[in-house]
């Protein structure tokens, strides 16, 4: 009986900072079942901890679940360096668009040091004071300034540099899907710029190109190729929607596994196309 008012205790301080404790972790791991580990076991941590002596239970289990994220990026970054063809982070899906780390911005955290990722996002993305800062991470607050500014380097060309129209952006992605599969090539090359790049993740599970397509040509001759197929074993509109804070869709496809498609729009043409096919990814939106 004692046992369960604990863990009735502990969860009612807990339950309500859930939602904010997975956007930390999955920002900063870039995996949704990665993430719902580590914010299990801050919660079993949590449990564990004489509670009275917590001040600030949010600012604890933030630097709980910052630590826990950078003992497995530890062993991420390995992962990363032998996973099979480009790496993509977990597909989140969303019908609205309230989050301004989008999947370019993801791929760039992906590139910066593991503690420059937790400075930046913890105080420039959930705005934590460096003090605050330098509690999670471990490092003085003169340290983590540092750390942040580096990493702003490297992520500002990777900031949304004009708002989106959620409406229109969400018409692109329906018109994007039907070119695509119908063998449309003149209204998808329309949407296409000059110097447009696919990446396709499928981690050696599924087919997918093992390096990034460039160029207009080369991303046209592709979905040439593919809409051939799509003709023979069709491929299924499942929702349309924000994809990691772009415009895409879900769809099933002939092999019975799903599939995400993501768009980077700039300047009213799609530079970047970002597709997800490796199941593992994809369990979350079953």
């Amino acid at each position: 009986m004692m046992e369960q008012t604990n863990h009735d205790d502990a969860a009612a301080g807990f339950s309500p900072l859930r939602s904010t404790l997975l956007r930390v972790a999955y920002h900063m791991l870039g995996s949704v079942s990665d993430a719902e580990d580590v914010v299990q076991e801050a919660f079993i941590r949590w449990m564990r901890t004489d509670r009275n002596d917590v001040r600030e239970p949010e600012a604890f289990l933030r630097s709980t679940v910052t630590r826990l994220c950078l003992d497995v990026l530890k062993s991420a970054r390995h992962q990363r360096e032998t996973y099979l063809g480009p790496w993509l982070p977990d597909p989140v899906v969303e019908e609205e668009l309230d989050d301004d780390i989008t999947l370019p911005l993801m791929l760039v955290l992906e590139r910066l040091s593991p503690l420059e990722r937790a400075a930046f996002l913890l105080h420039d993305v959930f705005g934590l004071e460096f003090d605050e800062v330098a509690s999670a991470i471990q490092r003085d607050a003169a340290a983590c300034r540092q750390l942040a500014s580096r990493a702003r380097v490297h992520v500002r060309e990777a900031r949304p540099r004009f708002p989106v129209d959620k409406r229109r952006s969400l018409e692109f992605a329906e018109a994007f899907f039907a070119a695509s599969r119908n063998g449309d090539m003149a209204s998808l090359g329309a949407m296409l710029s000059a110097d447009v790049t696919l990446n396709a993740d499928g981690g050696g599970k599924r087919p997918a190109a093992m390096k990034p397509i460039v160029g207009f040509d080369a991303v046209v001759k592709l979905h040439a190729h593919l809409a051939t197929m799509f003709a023979k074993a069709a491929s299924q509109l499942v929702r349309v929607g924000f994809i990691n804070g772009l415009p895409g869709f879900v769809t099933l496809e002939a092999d019975g596994e799903l599939q995400t498609t993501a768009l980077e729009l700039v300047d009213g043409k799609i530079a970047t196309i970002y597709i997800t096919r490796n199941p593992d990814k994809l369990k979350h939106l079953h």
